[in-house]
């Protein structure tokens, strides 16, 4: 069994702070091999330093081997696309935004490949109906939702035939039954090399199988074949891990003070077509003040747009919504994106748009230290843009922005889609807790049914 990779003591650092503690590990063709951890584990960054793509503040040490042979960087670049090849985190960064899904994928195979653009047209509408995505075919990316979106990033960045696929948290956003089938083509396309996969789901990890590697603050806490350390664990923080799966979770009580009957907005026969076709119809709820609603269904349901149509972001073709606050600003009717890249500006660091909002606001400052603690953030992430950030960290970010404007209702769109299972746990508890306290009424979609079920008053499937 050749080696395809090998990381002998890979180390990052900025400056003289260590961020990754240095690691060793070989890909060996037809052994996958996992990376699980918590969101700020250093995975992304190890999947960074063998790509070449640590930005320019942060340092390198160590030796990368791939087909056997230690490569530089320039030359581990140059074997991008057609022999290495890394699926992003945030499809959003990877795609063109005015172009065709199918053509994004088409261009692979006719650059990379060599083929005809016939074939590569073919090709591309072969793997697009592999993912479910035959009907949007011809839409762009922001045409789409963030589950499909994902689907046609990973379908272009595999049509090189790449031998070494890195997918970094190549699942999140998706329901199960796209997840499962996302695990199968990523599989399939690594049948004749090998897949090395980051995740922080426990159910992904458990699906690839092969070899697991176990990460927790940029240091390696525990190793082995994937279904042995799964079933067995011997370290406390993998235990932890595989206890903070929603199917594990405790039912969230839902007897809680300002959960009442004074309704915020009910929603009366709703129907919602885009692009000529009909999500849904005949859908009816109301929502009370201080109550969860959980929405569920696969992606590209309508599950977004039922959000975006309660807050008047897109119009319904039949039905009423009708609000019952009419004192609440504007601004209290809020959502929270599913892709927090789409939400933020990159030019400024996250400080200063928190100090924009409370300047425009009068937020008192006092308010937004306990608020960072609750959600697990690190006062030195205010210095940062959005694109030095973990996807995790960010959407805690959009969840403190948020709950800094005192929300009546707010749209949580899959908020837990970018976080690890044990964050994932405590910010889904943090909105109900939070809902229960300030009265506010929460819709919330997700891909996760389990999640939804132990958490949600009412469920809500499309």
């Amino acid at each position: 069994m050749s080696v395809l990779l090998k990381l002998t003591n890979v180390a990052v650092f900025v400056g003289d702070t260590c961020l990754l503690e240095p690691i060793s590990l070989e890909l060996k063709q037809g052994q996958p091999l996992t990376i699980l951890g918590q969101t700020g584990s250093g995975k992304s960054l190890l999947a960074q330093a063998i790509m070449g793509l640590l930005p320019d503040t942060l340092s390198f040490q160590g030796d990368i081997e791939v087909f056997g042979k230690a490569l530089t960087l320039e030359q581990r670049q140059a074997l991008w696309g057609r022999d290495l090849v890394m699926l992003p985190q945030e499809p959003w960064h990877a795609l063109d935004p005015l172009m065709k899904g199918i053509n994004q994928v088409a261009e692979v195979y006719q650059h990379v490949q060599g083929k005809s653009q016939n074939d590569a047209q073919a090709s591309a509408q072969q793997d697009l109906l592999d993912v479910g995505l035959a009907d949007s075919a011809h839409k762009r990316p922001g045409q789409l939702s963030g589950g499909m979106a994902q689907r046609l990033a990973i379908s272009a960045a595999t049509a090189g035939g790449a031998h070494v696929i890195l997918a970094d948290e190549p699942t999140k956003g998706l329901d199960v039954s796209r997840r499962d089938g996302i695990v199968r083509l990523l599989q399939s396309r690594s049948i004749e090399g090998s897949l090395l996969t980051i995740t922080h789901d426990v159910a992904i990890a458990r699906q690839l199988g092969g070899s697991l590697l176990v990460m927790k603050q940029g240091r390696l806490v525990e190793q082995g074949d994937a279904l042995d350390v799964l079933t067995n664990p011997q370290n406390h923080y993998t235990r932890e891990l595989i206890a903070a799966e929603p199917k594990s979770w405790p039912d969230v009580s839902v007897a809680l003070a300002n959960k009442t009957t004074e309704t915020v907005l009910v929603a009366e026969n709703l129907a919602i077509e885009r692009g000529g076709r009909t999500l849904f119809e005949n859908v009816s709820f109301s929502i009370n003040k201080g109550e969860v609603v959980g929405v569920v269904g696969d992606s590209g349901c309508g599950k977004s747009s039922l959000g975006d149509a309660l807050l008047g972001l897109l119009p319904v073709s039949a039905g009423l919504v009708t609000r019952s606050n009419h004192t609440a600003k504007p601004y209290q009717w809020l959502k929270l994106y599913q892709d927090p890249p789409s939400a933020f500006t990159s030019s400024v660091s996250l400080g200063t748009l928190l100090k924009d909002l409370v300047d425009l606001h009068n937020i008192a400052q006092e308010r937004i230290v306990p608020l960072m603690t609750r959600l697990n953030l690190p006062e030195s992430i205010l210095q940062r843009t959005c694109l030095d950030v973990s996807g995790g960290e960010l959407q805690r970010f959009a969840i403190l922005r948020a709950l800094l404007l005192d929300p009546v209702f707010l749209f949580a769109d899959e908020p837990t889609s970018r976080l690890d299972p044990i964050t994932a746990k405590d910010v889904t508890n943090l909105l109900v807790e939070l809902a229960r306290e300030t009265g506010c009424a929460v819709l919330m979609v997700s891909h996760d049914p389990d999640l939804v079920r132990k958490t949600c008053d009412t469920v809500i499937t499309l």
